[in-house]
C-alpha cells in the first residue's frame, strides 16, 4: 500500500457538476501537455474526462506515441498501480505519469511478490536439479503484473504477455528446446486456459504453486516434486478477483434460458475473458482479451444477444 496525500477539504465539498467543471478547466489551462487515460474498467465519470480509452497496454502504448507527438508533461492514468508503472517505461524521462488513487492495485499483480518469486525459482529449479531434469524453464508474465516481476522476467530470459498474444508467446516459449516447462505468472486462469489451447493435458501436465502454502511450511507451494517434473506448465496461484466471480451455474443458467425463448428471439451467447476459470472458458462460446469483446460486440449483427463475463463498468457501456 502506498501512502497516499489527503485531498484538500474543498475537493470533498464540490458537487459532481463542480468536479467535472474543475477537471476541464484545468485541461484547457495546460492544453497539450496533458494526457488522461481511461482504463476500460473505470466508471462513466472518469471515462467522460479521457484522452483514451482501452486496456492497460494499449493505452500505455498509446501514451508513449503521444509524447513522441507534442509536448506532453503529464499523463493521468486511471487505472491500478502497475498500468502507470507500464506508462512509465513507455514515455519519455521527462514526462510525469501519476496515478491519482495510489492505493489503487490490482489484486492478481499483487499475488505475485518479487521476494515469493525469487524463492520459488529457487525452489523449482533445484527441484528440477536432483530429478535430472536438463530441459530449460522460461518464465512468462502476464501484463497483469508488478515493473519488479516484469523485470525478473527478463532477467531469467523470458516474456510478458497479454491476454491477446499469450497463445504467440507460448509457442515462442515452447520452442526454445526439445524440453521446455513455463513458469506462468501471476494468473494462474489463463496461464490454464493458454496451455488448454496449446494442446497440453492441464489435469496431467500442470500444477499449482501457492507461495503462501510455501510460508505455511509446505515445500514446493503445495504441489509435489513428481508434479514439478511432468508439468509442462507451472502456474503461479493468482487470480482476477472480478473474473473469479463468473461460475458454470451463470452459463448453465443462460443456456436454461434459450431454450425457453420467445418467437424470433435470438438466443444468447456467451463471451468471457480468459481470466475466468477454464470450467467457464470451456462452456463459453467465445472467450478473449477485453478488445476482442468488444470488438466481437460491436460488430456483432443486430438484435444479438450476448452474456458478457467481464467488468461490469465495461458491460454497461
Amino acid at each position: 500500500m502506498f501512502w497516499q496525500p489527503t485531498l484538500p477539504e474543498r475537493y470533498h465539498k464540490l458537487t459532481d457538476d463542480e468536479l467535472s467543471e474543475a477537471i476541464e478547466d484545468r485541461r484547457r489551462r495546460l492544453g497539450e501537455q496533458l494526457v488522461i487515460l481511461g482504463h476500460h474498467y473505470q466508471t462513466d465519470e472518469v471515462i467522460r474526462h479521457a484522452d483514451f480509452t482501452g486496456d492497460s497496454l494499449k493505452l500505455s502504448q498509446l501514451a508513449g506515441s503521444v509524447c513522441q507527438d507534442r509536448d506532453v508533461r503529464f499523463v493521468v492514468f486511471c487505472g491500478v498501480h502497475f498500468m502507470a508503472e507500464s506508462a512509465d517505461m513507455l514515455t519519455p524521462e521527462h514526462v510525469q505519469v501519476i496515478l491519482p488513487d495510489l492505493s489503487a492495485g490490482c489484486s492478481m499483480a499483487d499475488m505475485a511478490d518479487y521476494d515469493d518469486t525469487v524463492q520459488a525459482w529457487e525452489i523449482i529449479t533445484r527441484s528440477l536439479d536432483r530429478a535430472g531434469w536438463k530441459g530449460m524453464l522460461v518464465p512468462i508474465t502476464y501484463v497483469n503484473s508488478t515493473a519488479a516481476i516484469k523485470a525478473f522476467v527478463g532477467d531469467h530470459d523470458g516474456a510478458c504477455c497479454t491476454s491477446s498474444n499469450a497463445d504467440r508467446v507460448f509457442e515462442w516459449a515452447i520452442s526454445r528446446s526439445d524440453d521446455t516447462k513455463i513458469l506462468f505468472l501471476p494468473d494462474q486462469h489463463l496461464g490454464r486456459n493458454t496451455a488448454a489451447r496449446f494442446g497440453i493435458d492441464v489435469e496431467k501436465h500442470t500444477c499449482v504453486y501457492d507461495p503462501k502454502l510455501t510460508r505455511a511450511g509446505e515445500p514446493f507451494g503445495g504441489a509435489t516434486e513428481e508434479q514439478l517434473l511432468r508439468s509442462r506448465v507451472i502456474l503461479w496461484a493468482g487470480h482476477c478477483s472480478v473474473h473469479k466471480l463468473f461460475r458454470p451455474e451463470h452459463c448453465h443458467k443462460v443456456r436454461g434460458a434459450n431454450e425457453n425463448l420467445e418467437p424470433g428471439q435470438q438466443p444468447m451467447r456467451i463471451i468471457v475473458h480468459p481470466e475466468c476459470a477454464k470450467e467457464v472458458v470451456d462452456l463459453a462460446d467465445l472467450s478473449g482479451s477485453t478488445e476482442f469483446i468488444i470488438r466481437t460486440v460491436r460488430n456483432s449483427e443486430p438484435g444479438s444477444r450476448w452474456a458478457v463475463g467481464t467488468e461490469h463498468h465495461l458491460v454497461d457501456r
